[in-house]
């Protein structure tokens, strides 16, 4: 005969299939008839768990465990419920209490897990996750749970191990192929990590997270159109703010700057503060020369992803107060061409009555200290003895009553007679007459856009037919490799380079500079040396739209791609510019 379901049964069928309200109806139905039904109790406190009614959930499981108080599986369900309620200490105690009553409840140790990163105790975290995985080898979520903790602690190795052995076990695993791919992406293996997170979406290709960080790991490729394409993927699952500003990004990555801005207007709809969006924002409003926007919507940069906000203890910040006879420390930021490009400014605190000590790194403090309206230079931040203290970069929009635009005056930067010393002779001996053209082609290899802004030096050979120039290397870094075989057959005088000083000096000695995006440009610019910059179509926005100069840099001349990637074209204009044969300055010939 077959076997009569009981009330109970008929409720955790229902449950099981997913009709909860019938489930429902019928845990009432056995807790009216049965007030002390402590399962029935049990699975409705459950069921009204997985539907967000967490307040009534909780005071169910309380019952239960009055009745129940040795059910592991009621503690263990406590805990998410406190969990759910933001309850994470008392998650852990939960979880703990029903790990005494069954030692061997895999799942309980795994909610432990959860709960202890919740409270910030990663360590234990990582202990209840291994755990879970003894009791129970083939526990997935516990595994890509540990996988996680790992990650999160950066012990990216550790990680990927982990997520390596859930997919040994179970191939489709969405959650381990996203955790796979992250790891790979932290340890630089980018085109492993597409693979992984690319399999990830196959397998849940409604998981918002998956899109988001394989569009973000296709751009570190700068496979930026296929990027675009898994964000606008993202965006139909969420409609997210930051992922707009990430859609926004990676058309500013192509160069199609004039594209950009809907998707940081449409990101600041949706979270009016949003700061990657008002950063990005200011840079194409600055972009366009439109300054007082841009820089007003620059200040809000320290609360962008990009920027880590500056302090210096014990001075007050600059927020505009009148500055004639205060003392004033005027703070470093960015990069070394941002800080050589804004110390410009110092002049015009200078003429507004302050004087002007700035805070560089080391190998830039010479030349800044010789800066127009720089009065001292220092390298580590003071705790006293200024009235303020400004980040370079927000002078601009502290100033701009006053000073509009760009301000005017150049060269502004010079290099002493000492620094000189034997750079014309070492020069001289080897361009004798013929013109003087110094060469960078490539950047530090850390800075984001390194990749489209850098050139191979071969990319200049077509160069080495102009007649009648001496090519000099300002190459440092690890690019200087390059230089074996070249067809230009530059002269490299850098092991004479011990900082920008001595760069400036061989500058000096210059007719020309030509230079990819990187400090060299601003130095020549500052010292007013003719230089001509090599630009990617993803260009820096302090090159501005469609000119081919600065208003930065009076001396200076633009050179675009018009296609990402493709300097031929760039390169094939600077020859064209420097082929007619003029005659070498006439110089003195030093001994």
């Amino acid at each position: 005969m077959p076997e009569t379901l009981t009330p109970l049964n008929v409720a955790l069928d229902h449950h099981q299939a997913g009709r909860l309200d019938q489930a429902e109806a019928a845990y009432r139905g056995i807790i009216e008839a049965h007030p002390g039904h402590a399962e029935a109790l049990h699975y409705l406190g459950v069921l009204l768990h997985q539907l967000g009614q967490h307040e009534s959930a909780a005071g169910l499981l309380d019952r239960v465990l009055v009745l129940s108080p040795g059910s592991a599986a009621c503690w263990s369900n406590r805990g998410l419920v406190a969990a759910a309620l933001g309850d994470a200490p008392f998650a852990v105690d939960c979880h703990e209490r029903a790990l005494l009553i069954d030692p061997s409840f895999a799942n309980a140790a795994n909610n432990l897990g959860v709960a202890l990163q919740q409270v910030g105790r990663e360590g234990e975290a990582l202990d209840a996750y291994r755990r879970a995985i003894a009791l129970q080898p083939g526990f997935i979520d516990a595994r890509t749970n540990l996988g996680a903790t790992l990650a999160r602690l950066r012990r990216h190795e550790d990680a990927l191990a982990v997520y390596r052995e859930a997919l040994e076990r179970d191939a489709a695993n969405a959650s381990a192929h996203f955790g796979a791919g992250n790891a790979l992406r932290e340890l630089g293996h980018l085109d492993d990590a597409i693979q992984s997170l690319q399999r990830a979406v196959e397998l849940a290709p409604g998981h918002f997270e998956s899109r988001v960080n394989l569009g973000t790991t296709l751009g570190l490729r700068g496979r930026f159109v296929e990027a675009e394409a898994q964000y606008r993927h993202a965006l139909t699952l969420r409609d997210d703010p930051q992922i707009h500003v990430c859609v926004g990004a990676t058309l500013g990555a192509r160069g199609r700057f004039h594209d950009e801005e809907a998707h940081y207007r449409r990101a600041l709809t949706l979270d009016p503060d949003h700061a990657d969006a008002q950063h990005n924002l200011a840079l194409l409003h600055l972009r366009s020369g439109e300054f007082a926007k841009g820089w007003a919507l620059y200040e809000k940069r320290w609360q962008a992803s990009k920027y880590a906000r500056i302090e210096v203890p014990g001075i007050v910040e600059w927020k505009g107060e009148p500055i004639a006879g205060r003392k004033l420390l005027l703070v470093g930021e960015q990069g070394h061409g941002d800080q050589l490009h804004f110390v410009r400014y110092a002049t015009v605190l200078e003429q507004m009555g302050a004087t002007v000590d700035a805070l560089v790194p080391r190998n830039i403090a010479e030349l800044v200290g010789g800066a127009r309206g720089v009065n001292r230079v220092l390298i580590e931040k003071p705790q006293q003895g200024y009235d303020f203290w400004t980040p370079m970069m927000s002078v601009p929009y502290r100033v701009a009553s006053t000073e509009p635009g760009v301000p005017a005056g150049h060269p502004y930067l010079h290099v002493s007679a000492a620094r000189i010393g034997e750079w014309p002779r070492r020069v001289s001996k080897r361009a004798g007459e013929r013109r003087r053209v110094g060469i960078v082609w490539a950047g530090s290899p850390t800075f984001a856009n390194d990749r489209f802004r850098s050139m191979p030096l071969a990319a200049l050979d077509t160069l080495a037919g102009v007649p009648d120039v001496a090519w000099f290397s300002l190459q440092k870094g690890a690019a200087r490799v390059q230089l074996e075989g070249s067809a230009l057959k530059p002269h490299d005088l850098t092991d004479h380079v011990e900082d920008f000083a001595d760069t400036a000096a061989l500058v000096e000695q210059l007719d020309l500079v030509i230079t990819v995006d990187t400090s060299v440009a601003h130095l020549a610019g500052a010292f007013g040396k003719p230089v001509w910059v090599l630009l990617p179509a993803n260009h820096d926005w302090r090159w501005m739209l469609d000119r081919d100069d600065s208003p930065w840099y009076p001396t200076m001349r633009l050179f675009r791609q018009t296609t990402l990637g493709d300097w031929a074209p760039v390169v094939e204009s600077v020859r064209g510019a420097l082929t007619p044969s003029l005659p070498a300055p006439a110089r003195p010939n030093p001994a």
